[in-house]
């Protein structure tokens, strides 16, 4: 494998998730930086303790993920301490570059997380969701021959390894889908205007059910984590055949 620079890589990373489109909580990009020479990636969903003590133990230059370092983890006047002091030491110590990449790949038409559901569903994209606050982060899918709603939720479960909450407020038949990949479970409701039976997404909050249940509309919830593994995978097949580097994704299971 070869050596490649890292503002090459990430470069070609802002450029093609095309992070200048976004207002996120966070730099989309470089966030921490680490060694110049990158010969070994470690990807994953979400920074961690766990995480980076296995790009050390792997000898990795460089950590990609789609939860990287907030605005929030610091407030509005910067303080490092606690378990982002550890972390950042960490990292520092061992020379290591910390990449993040929230809504630009969530929102990516190509190998973003909603995207990458739709197409593990076997759905046919046919639409966007534009969502009030983050713009069109979203996508419709939709079965040529409608499946049971006891099928769609098995399949989804199966294939990436959740176990769902649902709420089965709607038809027994799914056809058309909405999908808005992590914590969107108020952009369900920016969802049914486009005609969805059924939305997933990766979290439910106690004030919506009542007002999702009224909807009639089916709503299921795959867990945040669960939902946004595919685009940091994506993304890091895409990096190893671009820059021929080594890269390796670290699951760091978490069922919510």
């Amino acid at each position: 494998m070869a050596s490649v620079n890292r503002d090459k890589i990430v470069k070609f990373c802002e450029e093609y998730l095309k992070v200048k489109d976004f207002e996120d909580f966070c730099v989309n990009g470089l966030q921490i930086e680490g060694a110049e020479k990158v010969e070994k990636i470690i990807t994953g969903v979400t920074i961690s303790k766990k995480l980076i003590e296995a790009a050390i133990a792997k000898k990795a230059q460089m950590i990609m993920v789609h939860h990287g370092i907030f605005v929030d983890d610091f407030g509005k006047m910067p303080k490092i301490h606690g378990f982002m002091k550890n972390r950042i030491k960490l990292l520092l110590e061992n020379n290591i570059s910390l990449l993040g990449f929230h809504l630009p790949l969530d929102a990516h038409p190509g190998i973003g997380n909603s995207i990458s559901l739709i197409k593990l569903l076997g759905l046919n994209k046919i639409g966007l969701i534009a969502t009030a606050h983050y713009g069109n982060i979203g996508f419709i899918g939709e079965y040529k021959k409608p499946i049971e709603l006891k099928k769609f939720i098995e399949n989804i479960n199966k294939k990436i390894g959740t176990n769902s909450y649902v709420i089965k407020a709607g038809s027994n038949i799914v056809k058309k889908v909405g999908i808005v990949s992590g914590a969107a479970s108020p952009e369900f409701f920016d969802a049914i205007k486009e005609g969805i039976d059924t939305y997933i997404c990766g979290d439910i909050r106690e004030n919506l059910v009542r007002e999702i249940e009224e909807t009639g509309k089916n709503f299921i919830s795959a867990g945040h984590y669960n939902t946004e593994k595919l685009g940091i995978q994506n993304l890091g097949k895409l990096i190893a055949k671009k820059f021929k580097v080594a890269v390796e994704f670290v699951d760091v299971p978490n069922e919510v």
